[in-house]
Parts: C-alpha cells; sequence; structure tokens
C-alpha cells in the first residue's frame, strides 16, 4: 500500500511539474508572439473569430436571461422589506463580479477549449507534430502561443460584452415589465457600481482565458498515438479548465474583499 502511494505521489508530482514547465515555456512563446513588430498568424486570427464573434449570439441571451431574472425577482420582492436599492446591487455582484466571469468562461471552454484540445490531439494522432519538428518548426510557438493570445483576447471582450448586455438588457426588461424610469434605473445602477467591481471582472476574465487556453493546449499535447485519447484529453481539459477558473476567481474575490 505505501508502495503504491509513494508512486502515486510521484506520478503525480512528475505531472504537475511537466504541467508547470509547458505553461512557462507556453508564456514565454505567447510573450514573444505578442510583442513581435508584425502579429500575422492566421490561427491568432481565426481564433479570436471563433472564440469571441462566434459565441456572442449565446452570451448574449443568457447575459439577457440572468439579468432578467436578478431584476424581476429584485424589484418584487426586496421593496417589500424596504431593501429595493439591494436590487442594483444583486445584480451587480451576479452580473458583473461573479457569474458573469465564471459563465463566460464555461462557455468559452465548452466552445473553444474543447476544439483547441480536439484540434491538438488530432493532429498529434496525424503525426503533424512530427513534421512541424522535422521542418524546424516549434508548435507551441505556431499553434499553441496564437490560440493563448486569442482565447485571452476574446474572453476579456466577451466578459465586457456579456456586462453590458446583461445590465442593459435588465433594464428593458425591467421597464418593460414593471414600467421602471431607464433615467432611474441606470442611474441607480452608476450609484452602486464600483471601480473595484470593474476591475475584478476584468482580471477574473483575463485569467480565464490564460488558464483555459493553457489547460486546452496542453490537454491536446497530452495525446500520444491512439484517436481514442483525444475525447479522454478534452473531457480532461474540460474539468481541469472550470476547477482552476473557480479557484482563481473565489482566490481574486477574496483578495478584492481584503484590499
Amino acid at each position: 500500500m505505501l508502495n503504491t502511494l509513494g508512486r502515486n505521489f510521484r506520478q503525480t508530482t512528475n505531472n504537475l511539474l511537466i504541467a508547470l514547465g509547458y505553461a512557462f515555456v507556453l508564456h514565454r512563446e505567447s510573450l514573444s508572439l505578442l510583442f513581435r513588430r508584425k502579429i500575422t498568424s492566421p490561427v491568432l486570427v481565426s481564433q479570436i473569430y471563433f472564440t469571441g464573434v462566434e459565441a456572442l449570439p449565446i452570451l448574449a441571451i443568457l447575459s439577457l436571461g440572468i439579468g432578467a431574472a436578478v431584476i424581476i425577482q429584485g424589484v418584487s420582492l426586496l421593496p417589500q422589506f424596504g431593501q429595493g436599492e439591494l436590487t442594483y446591487k444583486i445584480l451587480i455582484l451576479v452580473i458583473t463580479r461573479e457569474l458573469g466571469p465564471l459563465l463566460t468562461a464555461l462557455i468559452i471552454a465548452a466552445r473553444s477549449g474543447s476544439a483547441i484540445t480536439t484540434e491538438l490531439g488530432n493532429m498529434v494522432v496525424d503525426h503533424e507534430m512530427e513534421a512541424y519538428a522535422a521542418a524546424g518548426i516549434n508548435p507551441i510557438y505556431h499553434l499553441a502561443a496564437p490560440r493563448v493570445i486569442g482565447v485571452t483576447v476574446a474572453m476579456v471582450f466577451l466578459n465586457l460584452y456579456f456586462n453590458l448586455f446583461g445590465l442593459l438588457g435588465s433594464c428593458w426588461i425591467a421597464s418593460l415589465i414593471h414600467g421602471l424610469p431607464i433615467t432611474d434605473y441606470l442611474g441607480n445602477l452608476v450609484m452602486v457600481m464600483t471601480a473595484g467591481d470593474v476591475l475584478s471582472s476584468l482580471l477574473k476574465s483575463f485569467v480565464f482565458g490564460i488558464i483555459l487556453a493553457t489547460v486546452a493546449t496542453y490537454y491536446g499535447f497530452q495525446v500520444d498515438r491512439a484517436v481514442t485519447e483525444v475525447p479522454q484529453k478534452t473531457i480532461k481539459s474540460l474539468g481541469v479548465s472550470m476547477t482552476l477558473c473557480i479557484l482563481a476567481s473565489t482566490v481574486i474575490t477574496v483578495l478584492f474583499r481584503l484590499g
């Protein structure tokens, strides 16, 4: 039993060190690509389009539904207890600080993260990575680094889009159902929103983008030879991505509360 525990611990430690080493190399290559004078990578452009532009309709529906649910319940219930102003604080807390970044990360992980892992895994199975190496081309620089930049940029802008659409969409719902004047809604919203709310949301989206892209590319490269490994690595990628995003969200929330 002790031998098994020791072997598992050694294997887990080894895998963790490999993952950390990969993350270091990947982020170094991403910075190198980012600070080039001209970034003309077609992988970067297609990644931003796929991750960002094509996810807009899904996020619009999701943010509008959440914002509408919060504002309808808040305006209906909280004034009965003399706490009507809490509606806007709850809306900011749900849309901007917490659920907005996390739900955006969930959509990106399900769409783009799984697609990245699957694509890179299939390239490994088809020996395309060996062809890159034989030609003297670094796969991490040319395949993974553009995806990290693309997913991170798309994540930040999608989070802003989620916030704007959720807050403004709930404004329209509130005026439609409860007859709440738009000027009163926007005025109350601006009064309760702080710079910390915006900075927390932006920081979370930036960190989530890096986590999602790093994990997705890592598990894509982890595929060995069998095509049956691709869906297995994809599922692991999704689980690890969302776990790390939730942990990062908790840490960032605690840091902002303590600060």
